[in-house]
Order: C-alpha cells, then sequence, then structure tokens
C-alpha cells in the first residue's frame, strides 16, 4: 500500500466525494422506486443528469487513476468479482432490481481489457489517443438506442446484434432484459480510455498540487470506494426500510 504522502489526496478526494453523490442518488432511487416516495424532478431530466455527472466523473477518474498502480489485471480482476458479487446478491434477494453488468462489472472489465491491451495503448500519442476515445465515446453513446451517431448523423444498428445477454454485456440489449443498474462496455469503454489517455497528458509534474489533502474524510471514503460501494445500498435500504416501515407499527 502507499503511503498517504506519496499518493494524490485530491484525487482520493474528488472519488469520496462522488461516492457521496453516490450513495445520495441511490438513496432517493431506493425511496421512489423501492417506497413509493413521489419526487417527481427526479423522475425527469434532473434526475438523469445528476445520475450521468456520477457515471462520467467515476469512469473518467478510475481510467486516469489506472496508471498510478501497477497491477490492472489483478485490480481489475477484484473490482470484476466486487460486480461479480453485487449481481449474485440482487438476483438471490431483489430479482426484481437485479443488477446485470453495473459499474463495477464494467469498471472491472476496463481494466483487464486495459492491462492485456496496454503496451499497445501506450504506443498511440496522448493526445490521439484522448482525441480518438472521445469521438469514439461520442459516436456509441447511443448504442443502447440502437444507432451510432453525431447529432443529425445517425446510422442505425442491425437489430440482430441485440439478441441475448453477452451482447448485453457489450452494449446491445435485447427487449427482454433489464438491470438496475447497467454499464455495458459500449459506450463506456471508450470513456475509460479517455481518462487514461488523460493522464500522461497531464504528466506527473502537474499533478504535484493534488498531493495536497482539502478534506482528509472525503481521502478515507475514496480510498476505500470499493468497499463502501458494495455496502452503501444494504444499509441505505436497512435504513428506509427503518423509516417507511416502523410508523406504521407504533
Amino acid at each position: 500500500m502507499k503511503s498517504s504522502s506519496s499518493r494524490y489526496a485530491l484525487l482520493d478526494e474528488l472519488r469520496g466525494l462522488d461516492l457521496i453523490s453516490m450513495m445520495l442518488y441511490h438513496g432517493m432511487w431506493d425511496a421512489v422506486y423501492l417506497f413509493g416516495v413521489v419526487v417527481p424532478w427526479y423522475s425527469a431530466g434532473q434526475g438523469r443528469l445528476w445520475q450521468q455527472s456520477i457515471c462520467w466523473v467515476f469512469i473518467l477518474l478510475s481510467g486516469f487513476c489506472l496508471p498510478l498502480g501497477h497491477h490492472p489485471l489483478k485490480r481489475g480482476a477484484a473490482v470484476f468479482g466486487a460486480g461479480a458479487l453485487v449481481t449474485a446478491v440482487t438476483l438471490l434477494f431483489m430479482p426484481e432490481d437485479v443488477v446485470w453488468f453495473g459499474v463495477l462489472t464494467l469498471l472491472g472489465s476496463a481494466m483487464l481489457l486495459t492491462g492485456l491491451v496496454q503496451k499497445w495503448l501506450q504506443k498511440i500519442p496522448p493526445a490521439v489517443g484522448l482525441a480518438v476515445s472521445l469521438i469514439l465515446f461520442a459516436l456509441t453513446y447511443h448504442t443502447m438506442d440502437g444507432y451510432w451517431g453525431l447529432g443529425p448523423l445517425r446510422w442505425a444498428l442491425p437489430q440482430g446484434l441485440y439478441a441475448n445477454y453477452l451482447t448485453a454485456y457489450l452494449g446491445f440489449y435485447p427487449v427482454s432484459f433489464y438491470s438496475s443498474d447497467y454499464f455495458p462496455l459500449l459506450p463506456w469503454l471508450f470513456l475509460f480510455w479517455a481518462g487514461y489517455y488523460l493522464h500522461p497528458l497531464v504528466g506527473r509534474k502537474r499533478m504535484e498540487p493534488l498531493r495536497r489533502s482539502v478534506c482528509p474524510p472525503l481521502g478515507w471514503l475514496g480510498r476505500h470506494s470499493l468497499v463502501l460501494y458494495l455496502l452503501h445500498q444494504p444499509v441505505i435500504f436497512g435504513v428506509l426500510t427503518l423509516v417507511f416501515t416502523v410508523p406504521q407499527l407504533l
């Protein structure tokens, strides 16, 4: 484990802040969709914008921080395994809200894929890699909607691609598919790679100010983000269950 002095504290703190936002979002999701609380703005565009801001930061930051470690395959396997655990638990205890290919599965897959092809990725100039990754992310952003393209330029994708759970892992999910948290490889792998290429573009020298801590508690959350991610949903669900059921029993 790296000592605290060798870490980029502000990166941990940004991850911790994003984790808090994610916890609040999931708490609101549980209240609205599991306990029937009516929150019109959450079900409208504002809730979608909130959700997207969380995942964009989380995925970009994960790609940016990958070069700071030395074992992407080991880390990727651990995160992928955590994603599989989330799927197993929700399938067993909450089958109506099961998580197939959630954000942890995506991040684990992205780390594993990056680790496997890293020697080729590193041959691409960072500025080119960043630009291409962002363009591909934008082009494939609507994979789940059945097309690729930018603005009015659209290319409809063959419906035969949307066949089964394997294609859903890639981003082509069939009509019968449902997941309460869904982040397929397309388009999100390209956002991860955008963060990956942003790291060498920024450079270690310009990152030195990021070693300064602004809010240590946020840094602690960021350093333990994987464990806290696994625990926060059961805790939130338990708290909301008490809030909404205990008063009815009194």
